[in-house]
């Protein structure tokens, strides 16, 4: 399914993991929460970004062995594996929600991380739970 508007990405960053520049977010609309480590990301503050209007959530994280706070990325990477199981569990698909190691450098790999995002909605579609509502 082709998504006919411009796709809606909320993105959770650790302040060590992303480096916001305006350019890494065309052919979308973008919401940023930064956040002081990535342990902070919360099975809630993901479903209510879907609930906003999110089509899809990306967490950007530190590397494992490269986070201040030793477990942080851990820590979020098994909430989103969480949240992920409770959006197939639902039906509106856990390929919404996707969380990666970065480091707040290297742009290149975030603009092919959010393009790729892009690419996948155009086989995923909105987000159901907006377009049963409409």
């Amino acid at each position: 399914m082709k998504i006919n508007t411009t796709p809606k990405l909320t993105l959770f960053h650790c302040l060590n993991s992303f480096e916001e520049t305006a350019s890494l977010f065309d052919g979308c609309q973008m919401k940023t929460v930064k956040m002081a480590c990535s342990s902070m990301t919360k099975d809630i503050h993901l479903l209510k970004a879907f609930e906003a209007g999110a089509d899809a959530v990306l967490v950007l994280v530190c590397p494992e062995k490269g986070c201040r706070y030793a477990q942080g990325s851990i820590r979020a990477r098994k909430r989103v594996d969480y949240v992920k199981s409770i959006l197939d569990d639902i039906g509106m698909d856990g390929r919404r929600l996707n969380i990666f190691n970065t480091a707040a450098k290297d742009s290149g790999s975030i603009r092919d991380i959010i393009q790729n995002t892009i690419l996948d909605l155009e086989t995923i579609g909105p987000n159901p739970a907006l377009t049963r509502c409409n």
